[in-house]
């Protein structure tokens, strides 16, 4: 859940990275002014649709954003993880891992998140 059009551009992107639709992954792309409570309801019913019983992770896009504030209200440990900062290394790693315990999906994400975020330098260095 992010602030339009992110979702919906990460979903782009992860179906380009897997050379397809990638299964049960939704975006909510929340607009300027939204009823907060419509998009609660969003939410809601995407957490829904898409538990199979192992939980979701909510990936946001910046944490104190309408998207996370709406998110965290429907977080319920081990059943329902919001996580903040989405970043397509994130984004990729938790696809990946996704057959795993939602646990170790959101520290998979996390880790994603932290090691994808580079400076990239491109100096010779000589030693």
């Amino acid at each position: 859940m992010t602030h339009a059009p992110l979702g919906q551009a990460f979903i782009a992107a992860c179906n380009h990275v897997f050379r397809g639709v990638t299964e049960r992954l939704e975006a909510i792309d929340v607009m300027a002014d939204q009823d907060l409570e419509e998009v609660q309801a969003l939410a809601a019913a995407a957490i829904k649709r898409l538990d199979a019983g192992d939980g979701v992770l909510v990936i946001t896009d910046v944490k104190g954003g309408t998207p996370a504030n709406c998110c965290n209200k429907l977080a319920d440990a081990g059943r329902v993880e919001v996580i903040a900062g989405i970043s397509l290394p994130m984004l990729l790693r938790a696809i990946t891992y996704r057959r795993d315990t939602l646990d170790v999906v959101v520290e998979m994400a996390l880790a994603g998140a932290q090691s994808g975020a580079v400076r990239v330098d491109n100096r010779i260095r000589v030693v």
